[in-house]
């Protein structure tokens, strides 16, 4: 669901402008802080263009994660901004990150490649999730995509796979909430509409970009 708090976050970005966005929606510079002021309300042919520009459906893509690979986030050299963003059909939470999946272990229901988007800290005690696939990391450091499972003790889980043998005893420094998951192929589709976007927006603009 848009809000202000979301296009206020977009607006934030580098190159990203009132006046700018303005242009992106069609509407008069002053129609922005309205809408920021809650003075004016949103209309609907406005909310594409407005996710658009402020690149509100951007997710950065924070490494791998294993489904039957063994990550170690140390040895994946990884930015601090990401290696990359996939884009949602859809706006999304700051709080998000996505890892791509590696491994076969948990086919059907997720291929190597896809893509799955988590909530960036643990918003829930370890208990909650028995049962549920999630992205997690070891004490160890490893990290994967499995279904969590109750342990031996309350500080201890067993991680299992739809195609691997379970790793049983370990503990877990972080759980990430899946809150959607995106099929390669999907992947793809979605990136070569951001392509065709990117260069339609660029001629329209004679390749520069909006000032304030």
């Amino acid at each position: 669901m848009l809000d202000v708090k979301m296009i206020e976050r977009g607006l934030e970005k580098p190159g990203k402008t009132k006046g700018g966005l303005a242009a992106a929606m069609g509407v008069r510079p002053g129609a922005v802080s309205e809408i920021l002021g809650e003075i004016r309300l949103i209309k609907a042919s406005e909310i594409q263009p407005i996710i658009d520009y402020l690149e509100l459906n951007s997710v950065p893509i924070m490494g791998r994660v294993g489904a039957g690979a063994i990550i170690e986030p140390e040895h994946e050299q990884v930015p601090p901004e990401g290696l990359g963003e996939v884009e949602l059909p859809f706006p999304v939470s700051e709080e998000t990150i996505a890892f791509e999946v590696a491994g076969d272990s948990m086919l059907p229901k997720y291929e190597n490649g896809d893509i799955i988007v988590v909530y960036r800290e643990q918003r829930h005690p370890v208990s909650s999730f028995y049962g549920e696939e999630a992205a997690v990391r070891l004490k160890t450091g490893e990290r994967y995509l499995k279904t969590i499972e109750r342990g031996k003790s309350p500080t201890l889980v067993n991680l299992t796979s739809f195609n691997a043998k379970p790793i049983s005893s370990v503990k877990l420094e972080w759980i990430g909430e899946i809150c959607v998951t995106l099929p390669r192929g999907q992947i793809e589709r979605l990136r070569a509409k951001a392509a065709v976007r990117a260069r339609k927006a660029t001629k329209a603009h004679g390749g520069r970009t909006a000032e304030k």
